[in-house]
Protein backbone atom coordinates (compact mmCIF):
# COMPACT_ATOMS: atom_id res chain seq x y z
CA UNK A 1 0.00 0.00 0.00
CA UNK A 2 2.43 2.34 0.70
CA UNK A 3 4.74 1.22 -2.27
CA UNK A 4 1.21 2.50 -4.55
CA UNK A 5 0.99 5.84 -2.20
CA UNK A 6 4.97 6.40 -2.81
CA UNK A 7 4.62 5.32 -6.67
CA UNK A 8 1.66 7.33 -6.95
CA UNK A 9 2.83 10.80 -5.61
CA UNK A 10 6.28 10.08 -7.82
CA UNK A 11 3.62 9.92 -11.20
CA UNK A 12 1.98 13.00 -10.04
CA UNK A 13 5.13 15.00 -9.58
CA UNK A 14 6.72 13.93 -13.06
CA UNK A 15 3.68 14.97 -14.67
CA UNK A 16 3.48 18.50 -12.86
CA UNK A 17 7.79 18.71 -13.83
CA UNK A 18 6.83 17.54 -17.61
CA UNK A 19 4.29 20.33 -17.75
CA UNK A 20 6.63 22.95 -15.86
CA UNK A 21 9.31 22.36 -18.18
CA UNK A 22 6.89 22.54 -21.80
CA UNK A 23 6.15 26.17 -20.45
CA UNK A 24 9.79 26.73 -19.24
CA UNK A 25 11.10 25.71 -23.27
CA UNK A 26 8.30 28.04 -24.47
CA UNK A 27 9.79 30.95 -22.41
CA UNK A 28 12.98 29.91 -23.60
CA UNK A 29 12.25 30.10 -27.20
CA UNK A 30 10.67 33.52 -26.42
CA UNK A 31 14.21 34.88 -25.09
CA UNK A 32 16.18 33.19 -27.64
CA UNK A 33 14.09 34.82 -30.52
CA UNK A 34 14.88 37.93 -28.42
CA UNK A 35 18.72 37.24 -27.66
CA UNK A 36 19.57 35.68 -31.37
CA UNK A 37 21.72 33.27 -29.03
CA UNK A 38 20.11 29.99 -26.57
CA UNK A 39 18.71 31.21 -23.59
CA UNK A 40 21.46 29.94 -21.03
CA UNK A 41 22.10 32.99 -18.26
CA UNK A 42 25.62 33.23 -19.55
CA UNK A 43 23.79 34.46 -23.07
CA UNK A 44 21.24 36.81 -21.54
CA UNK A 45 24.02 38.18 -19.16
CA UNK A 46 26.23 39.16 -22.84
CA UNK A 47 23.01 40.17 -24.13
CA UNK A 48 21.74 42.57 -20.81
CA UNK A 49 25.83 43.60 -20.85
CA UNK A 50 25.91 44.95 -24.34
CA UNK A 51 22.55 46.89 -24.27
CA UNK A 52 23.53 48.86 -20.94
CA UNK A 53 27.28 49.58 -21.66
CA UNK A 54 27.42 49.36 -25.27
CA UNK A 55 29.70 46.38 -26.20
CA UNK A 56 29.48 44.87 -29.80
CA UNK A 57 29.34 41.49 -29.05
CA UNK A 58 31.40 39.64 -31.27
CA UNK A 59 29.29 37.51 -33.97
CA UNK A 60 30.79 34.40 -32.18
CA UNK A 61 30.12 33.27 -29.16
CA UNK A 62 32.91 31.20 -29.15
CA UNK A 63 35.98 34.15 -29.20
CA UNK A 64 38.56 32.96 -26.99
CA UNK A 65 39.30 35.56 -24.17
CA UNK A 66 36.50 37.86 -24.84
CA UNK A 67 32.76 38.45 -25.89
CA UNK A 68 32.84 41.69 -26.95
CA UNK A 69 34.09 45.08 -27.29
CA UNK A 70 32.93 47.92 -25.13
CA UNK A 71 32.00 51.27 -28.12
CA UNK A 72 32.07 54.14 -25.83
CA UNK A 73 33.93 56.14 -22.78
CA UNK A 74 37.30 55.22 -21.35
CA UNK A 75 37.12 52.00 -21.95
CA UNK A 76 35.84 52.29 -25.79
CA UNK A 77 38.32 49.62 -27.84
CA UNK A 78 38.77 47.12 -24.62
CA UNK A 79 37.83 43.87 -24.74
CA UNK A 80 35.25 42.30 -22.34
CA UNK A 81 34.89 39.39 -20.84
CA UNK A 82 31.11 39.03 -19.42
CA UNK A 83 29.81 36.73 -16.74
CA UNK A 84 26.52 36.49 -15.48
CA UNK A 85 26.05 34.20 -12.42
CA UNK A 86 22.88 33.49 -9.86
CA UNK A 87 24.97 34.23 -6.69
CA UNK A 88 27.50 36.45 -5.81
CA UNK A 89 29.94 33.45 -4.21
CA UNK A 90 32.99 35.55 -4.26
CA UNK A 91 34.62 33.38 -7.30
CA UNK A 92 35.66 33.86 -11.09
CA UNK A 93 36.11 31.91 -14.15
CA UNK A 94 39.44 33.41 -14.99
CA UNK A 95 41.38 31.67 -17.70
CA UNK A 96 45.05 32.52 -17.52
CA UNK A 97 45.78 31.71 -21.22
CA UNK A 98 42.88 33.74 -22.42
CA UNK A 99 42.43 37.17 -20.77
CA UNK A 100 40.26 40.16 -21.85
CA UNK A 101 40.93 43.62 -20.82
CA UNK A 102 38.23 43.57 -18.59
CA UNK A 103 35.19 41.29 -16.74
CA UNK A 104 31.93 42.78 -16.25
CA UNK A 105 30.13 40.40 -14.12
CA UNK A 106 26.33 40.03 -13.24
CA UNK A 107 26.00 38.73 -10.25
CA UNK A 108 22.32 37.62 -7.88
CA UNK A 109 22.54 37.71 -4.09
CA UNK A 110 25.45 37.45 -2.19
CA UNK A 111 25.73 33.43 -0.58
CA UNK A 112 28.11 31.40 0.45
CA UNK A 113 29.75 28.72 -1.60
CA UNK A 114 27.21 26.20 0.41
CA UNK A 115 25.49 23.06 -1.41
CA UNK A 116 22.62 24.42 -3.67
CA UNK A 117 20.25 21.67 -2.32
CA UNK A 118 16.89 22.68 -1.57
CA UNK A 119 17.88 26.17 -3.26
CA UNK A 120 16.98 28.40 -6.72
CA UNK A 121 19.19 30.41 -8.42
CA UNK A 122 16.65 33.09 -10.37
CA UNK A 123 18.12 34.75 -12.97
CA UNK A 124 18.25 38.57 -11.47
CA UNK A 125 21.02 41.27 -10.79
CA UNK A 126 21.61 42.48 -7.36
CA UNK A 127 24.80 43.96 -8.37
CA UNK A 128 27.35 44.65 -11.19
CA UNK A 129 31.14 44.71 -11.17
CA UNK A 130 33.94 45.78 -13.54
CA UNK A 131 37.62 43.95 -12.67
CA UNK A 132 41.00 44.90 -14.79
CA UNK A 133 41.27 41.46 -15.82
CA UNK A 134 45.31 41.83 -16.37
CA UNK A 135 45.66 43.88 -12.64
CA UNK A 136 42.96 41.05 -11.07
CA UNK A 137 45.24 38.23 -12.17
CA UNK A 138 48.53 39.86 -10.85
CA UNK A 139 46.94 40.37 -7.41
CA UNK A 140 45.68 36.80 -7.17
CA UNK A 141 48.41 35.46 -8.07
CA UNK A 142 50.58 37.81 -5.79
CA UNK A 143 48.66 35.74 -3.14
CA UNK A 144 49.45 32.50 -3.84
CA UNK A 145 45.65 32.01 -5.42
CA UNK A 146 45.18 29.25 -8.22
CA UNK A 147 43.22 29.84 -10.94
CA UNK A 148 40.06 27.98 -12.45
CA UNK A 149 36.37 28.55 -13.27
CA UNK A 150 35.86 29.22 -9.48
CA UNK A 151 38.96 31.46 -8.75
CA UNK A 152 38.49 32.98 -5.10
CA UNK A 153 38.71 36.50 -5.52
CA UNK A 154 38.31 38.44 -1.97
CA UNK A 155 35.59 40.46 -1.00
CA UNK A 156 37.91 43.55 -0.73
CA UNK A 157 37.95 43.21 -4.56
CA UNK A 158 34.42 42.74 -5.18
CA UNK A 159 33.85 45.90 -2.86
CA UNK A 160 36.32 47.85 -5.12
CA UNK A 161 35.16 46.81 -8.16
CA UNK A 162 30.91 47.31 -7.98
CA UNK A 163 29.59 49.83 -10.40
CA UNK A 164 25.81 49.06 -9.04
CA UNK A 165 23.68 49.45 -6.62
CA UNK A 166 26.73 51.24 -5.30
CA UNK A 167 29.22 52.99 -7.64
CA UNK A 168 32.61 52.37 -5.85
CA UNK A 169 34.59 51.69 -9.36
CA UNK A 170 35.22 55.24 -11.03
CA UNK A 171 36.29 53.27 -14.24
CA UNK A 172 32.45 53.67 -15.28
CA UNK A 173 30.38 56.01 -14.14
CA UNK A 174 26.53 54.76 -14.60
CA UNK A 175 24.07 57.39 -16.21
CA UNK A 176 20.06 57.17 -14.94
CA UNK A 177 18.96 55.04 -17.70
CA UNK A 178 21.65 52.84 -17.24
CA UNK A 179 21.03 52.08 -13.47
CA UNK A 180 17.13 51.86 -14.29
CA UNK A 181 17.62 49.29 -17.03
CA UNK A 182 19.79 47.09 -14.37
CA UNK A 183 17.10 48.04 -11.29
CA UNK A 184 14.54 46.11 -14.08
CA UNK A 185 16.26 42.57 -13.27
CA UNK A 186 16.74 43.25 -9.69
CA UNK A 187 15.55 40.99 -7.59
Amino acid sequence: MWARRWSNRMNSEIVELAQLIRKRNEIDEEISRRIGRPANIGHIGEFIAAAIFDIELFASATTKAADGVFQKGQLQGKTVNVKFYGKQESSLDIRRDALPDFYLVLTGPKSACISSKGKSRPVCISAVYLFDAPLLVDAIQGRGSKFSEATSVPQAFWQAAELWPTARNPVIVLEQKESDSLQLFAS
